[in-house]
Order: C-alpha cells, then structure tokens, then sequence
C-alpha cells in the first residue's frame, strides 16, 4: 500500500525539519504536559483540518473530530460518551478557555442528514443514528424549501452544537461566570472563506 508509505516519508520530513525547528516546544511539551487553551471540534472530512486552517502550532488546541463536527446534548444514560468524554477532558481536565464549532462547506455528514449519505448498510447505519442530533433542525430546514438545504443545515449544525454545549452543567457554568467562550465558525473549502457567528444577530460574519 503506498499511500502509507507516503505518510511515513511525511513523517520523516517533519522529523527532519519542523521537529527540529519545534524542538523547544516539543520539550517544554513533554516535560510540563498540555495545557492549550482552545478547543475546536471539528468534522473528521480530510479536507477540513484545524491546525492547517488556523494555521497552529504543537499544544495550541485541544481538538476532536467526528462526522459533521456535532454534539451531542448532554445526557448521562446508558452508551459510550466518546465525544462528551472528551469536552468534559478540555474543560475540567484541561482548563479550556474557548470552545470553537468549526463547521465546513460540502459536508457529507450534513448529506446524509438531509437523506443523501447512503453508504449501502442494511437498515439504519452508525452515521444515520449519529447525524439524529440534527434531525429537528433538518426536519425545519427541509420543510421551508431553501434554494441551498444543505448550506443552511451546515450552519444550522452549528447553532445545534453550541446549544447541546449549554446544556452540559459545568460548561453553562463556566460561560456565565466569564471563564469560558463559545464560537462558532464555517469554512468554504472552495474559497477558503472563514466565517464565524455573532450570536448577537444570529448572523455569520466573514473575518476576510
């Protein structure tokens, strides 16, 4: 298989060149742990990642990907937290100050919640039952007969995301007590257009 061959000569590039370059970091890194002071949660779309977007250096955020960068509400039942898991690590654990939602253009997870995502599984799939968390927010896309449904459900996505943040205690806590903030952004892969929410007017504003 090549195509991991090539990720090995990746490596060693970056062993060559930017390790070195970074090594102080990598040390202090090593030697006094990880304590970023963002979180971006993301969608796993090979296309979008966040260090390359936001342009990041080694132990500057804290980030977790899954299909169509979504959070699930908070609930302590039964199933395994992975994504929870990991807010409640940045948070409590690592002391987060910010949380981005970082939504993209193109999504295929916001495809397959707008019933465009058939991965040919029999009945109803991992990605059907995750994509769920949207599924008011589709139902209210799809009924209104938006010229663009999947533009609007990418950045409705988002609004989903940061209301299920709210609904984990420690996290409403923290934001009313001014310790921790949430954003939410959308980046056009085709434009490379980075656009970020003013919940003031519900509104996302490009930062060109």
């Amino acid at each position: 298989m090549p195509e991991f061959a090539v990720l090995v000569d990746g490596y060693r590039r970056f062993r060559k060149h930017e390790y070195v370059q970074q090594k102080a970091r990598f040390d202090q890194l090593a030697n006094e742990g990880q304590a970023p002071p963002i979180m971006i949660i993301s969608c796993c779309d090979s296309r979008v990642d966040p260090a390359t977007i936001f342009d990041t250096v080694p132990g500057q955020v804290f980030a977790l990907r899954n299909v169509a960068n979504l959070v699930p509400p908070y609930e302590t039942g039964g199933g395994l937290h992975g994504v929870s898991a990991a807010i409640e690590f940045g948070v409590l654990g690592l002391g987060v100050k910010h949380i981005v939602i970082l939504g993209h253009a193109q999504c295929g997870g916001i495809k397959a919640a707008l019933g465009g995502g058939d991965l040919g599984v029999p009945g109803r799939s991992f990605v059907d039952d995750w994509v769920d968390i949207i599924r008011d927010a589709r139902d209210e896309v799809v009924a209104c007969s938006h010229a663009d449904p999947q533009r609007v459900l990418e950045l409705e996505a988002i609004r989903v995301s940061l209301k299920n943040l709210r609904s984990f205690p420690f996290i409403a806590e923290l934001e009313q007590a001014g310790e921790l903030k949430l954003h939410g952004a959308f980046f056009g892969i085709a434009d490379g257009d980075l656009h970020v929410l003013n919940e003031a007017n519900d509104q996302f504003d490009s930062t060109e």
